[in-house]
């Protein structure tokens, strides 16, 4: 117990000290695993998580969804779906956010990164929302609280890192995030609902559609709704597993941007490029996120916090209540992947000893996360929108996205008191 706390403190300290968190939990993990089994056993820990990390069939999932991603972005997928959108709702209070909301969530279920979702749907949605007079703090609040929806809606990295590391079923996993999923556009926008009624010119009503007009903008997300449908749909149908199902993903995003004529050879190499420096990224953290779990499983911090709380034996899930205000206090103050990489080694022995699904809890993970995405001061999605539009002040984004953090609350608590939410749709794969 007394090891395990000393390497927690070693990686916030280096971490403190602006030391990459790969290199944190590199180096704690490697040195507390050495002055525990020794330094021959340490290096050849090390070499083999190395290894069969590099090597491991089951990884191929994460360069494939982000080459993907990184095709339907530049495909111009996202402006259709806006479109759509607002064909919908745009006409109502607010009903621009709404849209762009939605879109978020559509854009998401092809695209898989959070960042990605956000940083594009800024560039879409917010000239939009600000020529027909939206008030800044609501039109960057929506932008940054529906980019969340790209780490949720399947598919989604992290949900393949919480899968790895925990040895739960990724497929199970994507599929469990679609009713969530659902619901997370619900309530965000229920919070658009919120802002423009207690001030109805934050989001004024823009035109309404027609039918025909609505009809004919459906029409134009026909791409998105095929490259879902094939992805999750296989997966789900057991067609093919998580890996093929990204390998399927990411060869029909290649070819929708091919027919659409929007991949020309230098943009082919920047999409190339750009997803060779995101999943060495990926697998670099992972790594070292690996070598740390693996000290820690060697303490006996895991067995001796299960054992406490099975013996203090609160109810159950005021143990999960504690963990997800504990993830909600440190995500306010640290990035989101490191909360997870940290505490899923100590926090995961004691929810499957309580009996509670990993699936379940893989969902609440994904949701602290993107709360912690847009929850001030660190909330990275709120510096992407901040460097994508510079005449909007941070202090302004801060604000804007208050009213859709405590939407996630309440969508945190909808998902908390209600697990099937999570497990219904997972529940069919297994007959």
């Amino acid at each position: 117990m007394t090891e395990a706390l000393l390497g927690f403190l070693a990686v916030f300290a280096m971490a403190f000290l602006r030391i990459p968190l790969a290199v944190a939990m590199a180096i704690s993990g490697f040195v507390g695993m050495g002055l525990l089994r020794g330094w021959n056993p340490a290096l050849a820990s090390a070499s083999q998580v190395i290894f069969e990390t590099g090597f491991a069939y089951v990884l191929s999932v994460i360069p494939l969804f982000v080459l993907m991603g990184n095709f339907v972005a530049r495909a111009g997928m996202a402006r259709e779906l806006f479109t759509a959108a607002n064909a919908f709702v745009g006409h109502r209070p607010g009903g621009l956010a709404m849209a762009s909301i939605i879109a978020s969530g559509g854009f998401g279920s092809i695209c898989g990164s959070s960042i990605a979702t956000a940083a594009t749907m800024a560039r879409v949605a917010f000239p939009e929302m600000k020529a027909h007079g939206y008030k800044e703090t609501l039109a960057t609040g929506a932008i940054a609280s529906g980019g969340t929806l790209g780490i949720l809606i399947p598919p989604s990295t992290i949900l393949v890192i919480y899968g790895i590391i925990t040895e739960t079923d990724i497929g199970k996993l994507f599929i469990a995030g679609i009713l969530p999923g659902i619901v997370a556009i619900t309530c965000l926008c229920l919070a658009v609902v919120f802002v423009t009624w207690r001030d109805p010119a934050a989001g004024p009503r823009a035109e309404r559609f027609t039918w025909r007009q609505r009809l004919q903008a459906i029409r134009g997300i026909w791409g998105v709704a095929v490259l879902f449908a094939l992805v999750i749909g296989g997966i789900y149908g057991g067609v093919f597993t998580a890996t093929e199902g990204a390998g399927v993903g990411a060869a029909g995003a290649f070819f929708f941007a091919l027919a659409r004529g929007s991949l020309t050879p230098r943009l082919l190499l920047d999409v190339l490029i750009e997803s060779a420096r995101t999943t060495a990224m990926l697998f670099t953290i992972l790594i070292a996120a690996m070598v740390f779990t693996n000290f820690i499983n060697f303490t006996t911090m895991p067995g001796d916090l299960r054992d406490f709380v099975l013996h203090f034996s609160p109810h159950p899930i005021v143990v999960v209540l504690v963990m997800m205000g504990i993830y909600l206090a440190l995500g306010m103050v640290m990035e989101e992947l490191a909360i997870v990489l940290l505490t899923i080694p100590v926090f995961f022995p004691v929810i499957t000893g309580l009996g509670f699904d990993p699936i379940w809890f893989g969902i609440l993970i994904v949701t602290i996360v993107e709360i912690g995405m847009i929850s001030p001061p660190v909330g990275l999605n709120l510096f992407v929108i901040s460097s994508l539009l510079p005449q909007v002040k941070l202090t302004t984004i801060y604000r804007g996205v208050w009213p859709f953090v405590m939407a996630d609350i309440v969508r945190l608590c909808i998902l908390i008191a209600f697990p099937m939410i999570a497990l219904w749709l997972p529940g069919f794969m297994n007959r």
